[in-house]
């Protein structure tokens, strides 16, 4: 009895020692590097996010101060929660009707460019034709020519095709801006899906058309959320392109109306209501980002795990 105790109790002693073992396996210990390493890279992030949020947070509170407030104390609370400022913003400064503007063109170019992008970029990736390399280069071309260099060339396009000063004209050149940026990210994200998925369903009859639209372009969501993202905060914080080639008060985006707004009257410019569009125009991009989040964080781990 004594000995199916003790032969008991080594057994338990080993299983022990074994899952000790096992765990100081699992959990390496950190080097003195890799302590500094982490240390540094977490006060930099802590930095970086505090000269983020801070000006941010003090936009929004003066927001909701009078223009005799923010000189007097920018730093203190307001003194009461008015959005005064909001309405003034959006009704009396003209924000509204920019901000109507800036949506159809924003949105309306990146339904073309995410339509038009996202199928060139799968026949670029999936087929192989006669020029279809040269093709490609050319849209990385795109990527490295200034749009300054373009001005003058739009310019004389629109106004030949009577689009100059126009939001369809608008449009169609932030849909140009952001094609060549669309299909080089899509081509690589369509080139690792597998090729036999769309075999498989070519030998069950689906055709082309069929085939992009119901099973590849469906797997590329992650992709094309993060290419989304990324064009929707470029055409919505675009300047150069609407002040070249959009000089009807009328049609002004967000960007114009602001510097209208900001230049209006020097010093004596409503700064309670500047700071309250600026908040306007900073929340869409922040509700885009949130609703696609997921998605852009599914691209970017699906990325690394390649």
């Amino acid at each position: 009895m004594t000995q199916t105790v003790s032969g008991a109790s080594s057994e338990v002693a080993s299983d022990e020692r074994a899952r000790l073992d096992r765990a100081e396996l699992r959990e390496p210990k950190s080097s003195t590097g890799d302590k500094v390493v982490g240390a540094v890279s977490h006060t930099v992030l802590t930095i970086w996010s505090l000269l983020v949020i801070v000006p941010l947070l003090w936009v929004i509170m003066s927001s909701f101060k009078t223009s005799s407030e923010i000189f007097a104390s920018p730093f203190s609370l307001p003194s009461r929660l008015s959005f005064d400022n909001y309405a003034n913003a959006w009704t009396t400064a003209g924000i509204g009707s920019f901000f109507f503007n800036s949506v159809i063109v924003v949105f309306g170019a990146l339904i073309l460019t995410m339509l038009f992008g996202s199928m060139c970029a799968y026949v670029l990736a999936r087929f192989t034709f006669p020029g279809s390399r040269a093709l490609y280069y050319l849209m990385l071309a795109g990527l490295t020519f200034p749009i300054f260099l373009a001005i003058v060339p739009l310019f004389f396009v629109l106004r030949g095709a009577g689009l100059l000063n126009t939001l369809p004209g608008l449009i169609l050149t932030y849909a140009a801006f952001a094609f060549p940026f669309t299909v080089f990210f899509l081509f690589a994200f369509f080139r690792s899906l597998s090729a036999s998925i769309a075999e498989a369903a070519a030998m069950d009859g689906a055709g082309e058309w069929r085939t992009f639209f119901q099973i590849m372009l469906p797997m590329a969501k992650p992709g094309l959320a993060t290419v989304a993202i990324l064009n929707f905060v470029g055409l919505w914080n675009q300047f150069l392109l609407p002040v070249a080639l959009n000089t009807n008060p009328e049609n002004y985006v967000l960007t114009q109306g602001m510097a209208s707004f900001a230049s209006q009257a020097g010093y004596s410019v409503d700064f309670g209501a500047l700071f309250a569009a600026v908040v306007i125009t900073v929340v869409p991009v922040l509700i885009v980002y949130l609703i696609f989040q997921r998605q852009l964080q599914g691209s970017v781990s699906q990325g690394t795990s390649k």
